[in-house]
């Protein structure tokens, strides 16, 4: 079968060095017949080989029109295609549909069809790795004062990264077929859980019906005034997503979390032991003063050690570098991906990191515009903690909106959800009246009653869903945000042990 020259010119390259390409049209020619012939060899290799693995256009595009049928279990043959690329100019040039029918006349037999799959994804890569040298090579040899070598050495990394992960440097345009195959996947995780979550389950029933779980490649702020618990509610996320994380086979046949997920927390304000000892604090509800102090009866101290033992295998990765610079928080990110798996970025907090600029609020917006491309390139939920201007203390609502954001334009402009923390108990607790006023010492009693223990999570933004707000328990000793049981929860209850 030599329809197709066995060389043909790649537009990024000059004449001479597109036959420098590796690639094997025959290996593509006999992976494709055997596929339409034999459906079922679609599922032992669609975790290795995608559509932009072809070095021929002609024989991606039937690679993904067949994939698509396939998928929805529909049958992909020489003649069920032959509707769809019948005005393909590429295969016309090849002798139209008649072409789909000679490919499956040269299928390979369905053993060795992993074989040729993974030789063609390894070309793939090859001819990447061509152009990513050559593009390395051509912008160091231009000496230009907008391309710092520092830059340049986080863009080679960057996109040896997306090689290493995605099998591609680049991104470019993705055909519409292939974005609704993955938008339906998403949809199709979601139903699987019986119209659940779409995204990482945070373990707080509440906040997760009104997020659908964090999802991937969203930035997600949490802001707050000092003293709020936001630190302790990114913290508490964080072990739930750790202490769920169960390994598995994914959909698309690759190996990841099932359930839960790794994580990696950036705690540029708390040492990674305070960060610890917070986390085992909840685990094994010894309040946390006591574990700083050592004060712990036998009994308490047992616990502590088993709590201990129990979150050893659990992967929660602490980063604790203080002022750390975006361009090498994304570094570590990668690394970390690439050596332990990532399922969720943590960031305490956003105004601690550097970036390059002097002025502030140019600084933020390059520090915010990171964390979100991080949460793209990764393809994770990120989520970032913020402080609130002092603004929300002169107002008679202490409650925090998206304007106390501090640089708020680059921050609520970026991130996919905007989420703030309040706590009524912490300023009830400092309107404390005269203890001879009984009247308004009544009334301060049975506000403080009301309020504690509770907290309120408002979501001033969701790119994707409704605003609101979720009310949470909080347990002040251990540092620990929890699911509040609703009235109609309560009364219920109630019922069925009466």
């Amino acid at each position: 079968m030599n329809e197709i020259s066995s060389i043909r010119n790649d537009q990024n390259l000059p004449a001479e060095g597109a036959e420098a390409l590796p690639h094997h049209v025959e290996a593509e020619q006999q992976l494709l017949g055997a596929i339409l012939t034999n459906n079922d060899i679609y599922d032992r290799i669609a975790s290795i080989i995608r559509p932009e693995h072809f070095h021929e256009p002609v024989h991606a595009r039937i690679y993904e029109i067949a994939a698509a049928r396939i998928q929805k279990n529909q049958l992909a043959s020489p003649v069920t295609l032959k509707a769809f690329m019948e005005d393909d100019e590429g295969l016309r040039e090849l002798g139209g549909p008649a072409y789909l029918a000679r490919l499956a006349g040269a299928a390979i037999s369905s053993f060795a069809a992993r074989d040729y799959a993974q030789m063609i994804h390894d070309l793939a890569i090859r001819r990447e790795l061509i152009r990513l040298g050559g593009d390395i090579a051509a912008k160091a040899a231009r000496v230009d004062v907008d391309s710092e070598p520092a830059e340049q050495i986080v863009e080679a990394e960057q996109a040896l990264y997306k090689l290493a992960e995605q099998g591609q440097s680049e991104g470019g345009f993705q055909s519409f077929l292939s974005a609704v195959t993955d938008a339906v996947q998403v949809a199709n995780a979601a139903y699987q859980r019986d119209g659940g979550l779409a995204g990482l389950a945070t373990g707080l029933v509440d906040l997760d019906r009104k997020l659908g779980g964090l999802h991937r490649s969203d930035l997600l702020i949490l802001a707050g005034r000092p003293s709020m618990g936001k630190t302790s509610l990114a913290t508490n996320i964080a072990f739930n997503v750790a202490r769920a994380y169960r390994k598995g086979t994914l959909p698309d046949g690759s190996e990841g979390a099932v359930d839960g997920g790794v994580v990696g927390f950036f705690s540029l304000e708390m040492s990674a032991e305070q960060l610890a000892g917070r986390i085992l604090s909840e685990a094994s509800e010894i309040p946390s003063h006591k574990i700083r102090q050592g004060d712990m009866t036998e009994e308490e101290f047992r616990r502590f050690v088993e709590a201990a033992k129990a979150l050893e295998a659990c992967p929660l990765y602490i980063d604790d570098t203080a002022a750390i610079p975006i361009a090498q928080l994304a570094a570590r990110a990668r690394r970390l991906k690439r050596t332990h798996g990532l399922d969720l970025l943590v960031v305490d907090y956003l105004q601690l990191v550097r970036g390059t600029s002097d002025n502030r609020v140019q600084e933020i917006g390059e520090v915010s515009m990171g964390l979100k491309a991080i949460a793209k390139e990764l393809d994770i939920p990120v989520l970032a903690l913020s402080q609130l201007s002092r603004q929300v203390e002169s107002r008679d609502d202490k409650r925090p909106q998206l304007s106390d954001l501090r640089e708020s334009g680059s921050i609520e402009q970026d991130a996919d959800v905007v989420m703030f923390v309040y706590r009524g108990d912490y300023y009830k607790e400092r309107e404390k009246p005269d203890e001879n006023d009984g009247e308004a010492m009544a009334r301060w009693k049975a506000d403080m009653e009301r309020l504690h223990g509770k907290a309120e999570v408002i979501i001033g933004k969701q790119r994707h869903g409704p605003i609101g707000t979720v009310d949470l328990s909080f347990e002040a000793q251990f540092t620990r945000f929890g699911n509040l049981v609703q009235p109609w929860q309560q009364e219920a209850a109630d019922e069925v042990s009466f």
